[in-house]
């Protein structure tokens, strides 16, 4: 039995929800509080147990690579300035037995070319693809509660939540029968569909567990959606010869690629931060609790 000891994380997007930000900042570089949105994903995969991190990167997406690299300058210059707290929280980031490998994805075609992509990476294990703009708040991680899953069932899991159905359009869903508690087979999923064709309203959201036979589906299928290779579209395929489970993920999910989603998200992990919480959650009641006064 072999288990999920690699993570894939596309990240060649241009983010152009963020525009201007991120004209030359990616946008998995965008900071919740003070770390950014791929440190957050890193660290849900390396609480998994995954050891080799897989990012697919632009070319405008070195920043990335920079901020999981040693800075020998800046450790010098905290040590210097005697600044212990700042020194430690950048030496602890992750976990030291990690590697890190960064592949390049000279065309945006889409998350399935992003996932095919890693495949010289993956070879012939089964791994997880995190999408950093999903931030999801879990305990334990998502991706450690589908890994888990994976180690029982030996098969592919999708991460799943019930979404609005005028949403649809912007989600591949899936129809399933159950299975247990959270978990079912998945029969049908399609990508985008309108709300009068959409099979049910369980939305795919940015976790996935897949075997290795997802590439011989990705290097068959035709473009999809936008002219895109659609990972969707490869589930729907390898779905013809192996079962695909879809998991109701325990957990709160901020939608980072919207404007809205990333300042929930900021909200609400700076009510949970040590260090800015009391004076955050004061400042909130003082601004939205106080009494109104008309200048």
């Amino acid at each position: 039995m072999k288990r999920v000891t690699k993570a894939v994380f596309p990240a060649a997007g241009m983010g152009t929800r963020f525009l201007p930000a991120t004209k030359a900042n990616p946008k998995e570089m965008l900071p919740i509080v003070d770390k950014p949105l791929i440190q957050y994903a890193a660290e849900e995969a390396a609480a998994a147990g995954i050891t080799d991190l897989i990012f697919i990167i632009g070319r405008t997406k070195r920043a990335i690579a920079d901020h999981f690299d040693k800075a020998y300058e800046l450790e010098v210059e905290l040590e210097t300035r005697g600044k212990l707290r700042s020194l430690e929280a950048l030496r602890g980031m992750l976990p030291v037995n990690l590697s890190y490998i960064y592949i390049r994805q000279a065309e945006a075609l889409g998350l399935g070319h992003a996932v095919l992509c890693a495949q010289p990476a993956v070879n012939d294990e089964p791994f997880a693809v995190l999408l950093a703009d999903d931030l999801i708040d879990g305990a334990p991680g998502v991706t450690k509660q589908m890994c888990d899953l994976y180690n029982y069932y030996q098969c592919s899991l999708v991460g799943v939540q019930n979404i609005a159905p005028e949403e649809t359009a912007s989600y591949g869903i899936v129809a399933t029968e159950p299975l247990a508690e959270r978990i079912s087979r998945i029969t049908q999923i399609v990508e985008k569909p309108a709300p009068d064709k959409a099979p049910s309203t369980l939305g795919v959201v940015g976790r996935y567990v897949l075997t290795p036979r997802i590439f011989h589906h990705l290097n068959h299928i035709e473009r999809g959606s936008g002219n895109e290779l659609q990972l969707t579209d490869a589930i729907a395929s390898l779905l013809k010869e192996q079962q695909v489970l879809a998991y109701e993920f325990e957990g709160k999910r901020y939608d980072c690629g919207s404007k809205l989603g990333y300042l929930e998200a900021t909200v609400e992990y700076a009510l949970q931060h040590p260090e800015v919480r009391d004076d955050f959650e004061a400042y909130l009641k003082q601004r939205f609790c106080a009494p109104y006064k008309q200048d």
